[in-house]
């Protein structure tokens, strides 16, 4: 499956990736977990997960990706939930297989690893009460990674990297599965306006560009971002890399455990993505608050 989107980066062509998969999930009126946000939708809701892929795939989705992000391995074991990832995980696998398979067009199914910790309860910052010793964390990222790779994935998407640390190891766990890896970074502005990792203000993209890519993954992107800040944050990437990059940002905003959505119009992210593209992007989606209507317009203004 994989070989057809290398292909497409090789020469240049635009890969279409799809929306918010957990915020569409909430759109669609399933309750968000106080704990794991959107991933106890694996098991109690797996017709919706699967809906909400099927309909990412009928507007032009080329990838999927599985509703792993939020069974996060530091989440899942600070709540002492290490056995229910792994079965998580695989239903996610599964359902996002089956949406592949039925589409009318070749789609890759992306496995998601995230860094995501535990969350102070209307915010979007780490609770900090818990920690864990360096061994710890890689062997939990290792078992993530392998069962997903297990599980039938045809790539693995790191999302949400955003430090020097846990994110490094998370994409060497990711890359000594052998499967090829897309690097996703999330940035804001720092106090100084200068593009950092989120929540983590002392950590600037250009240096975590640097230490996510000398693993040589498949392509590097910014992500879960706000809109404004997409264009810069492919400007340090390609000068600093010379693979290939890509966009999907967020709308909105999180407060734990729900989705605040911000509306933008499907018209307009199509012609900023436009800009991504004449930036050098060669995949483009959206993320958190990125809808199906938005990924249909990105599939029909000319992005291709």
């Amino acid at each position: 499956m994989y070989a057809h989107i290398k292909s497409k980066l090789d020469n240049g062509e635009l890969v279409i990736l799809d929306g918010g998969t957990g915020t569409d999930i909430q759109r669609r009126g399933v309750k968000m977990d106080s704990d794991v946000w959107c991933a106890e939708a694996n098991r109690t809701h797996p017709e919706v997960v699967r809906a909400v892929h099927d309909d990412y795939i009928r507007v032009g989705a080329e990838v999927i990706t599985a509703n792993t992000y939020a069974s996060a391995p530091l989440m899942f074991n600070a709540h002492g939930r290490d056995a229910d990832l792994i079965e998580t995980d695989t239903i996610a696998m599964r359902v996002a297989r089956e949406a592949a398979d039925a589409a009318d067009h070749t789609v890759c199914v992306a496995g998601s690893i995230s860094v995501m910790r535990p969350m102070t309860r209307g915010t979007d910052d780490f609770d900090p009460n818990y920690s864990w010793d360096d061994d710890t964390v890689r062997r939990l990222f290792d078992a993530k990674a392998a069962n997903l790779k297990a599980c039938g994935a045809d790539l693995l998407i790191m999302e949400m990297m955003r430090d020097m640390k846990f994110s490094s190891w998370a994409v060497e766990a990711a890359i000594n599965t052998g499967l090829p890896v897309w690097v996703g970074i999330a940035v804001e502005r720092n106090g100084d306006g200068a593009l950092a990792g989120v929540n983590h203000p002392d950590q600037l993209l250009e240096p975590i560009v640097a230490e996510l890519t000398r693993f040589n993954p498949d392509a590097c992107l910014i992500m879960h971002s706000p809109i404004d800040t997409i264009l810069e944050g492919l400007e340090v990437i390609s000068a600093n890399w010379s693979g290939p990059t890509g966009a999907y940002p967020e709308a909105g905003e999180f407060t734990m455990p729900d989705w605040q959505f911000v509306d933008i119009a499907p018209a307009d992210f199509a012609i900023a993505a436009q800009d991504w593209r004449k930036a050098g992007a060669r995949i483009v989606g959206g993320c958190c608050g990125v809808t199906p209507d938005h990924i249909a317009a990105l599939s029909t203004m000319g992005t291709r």
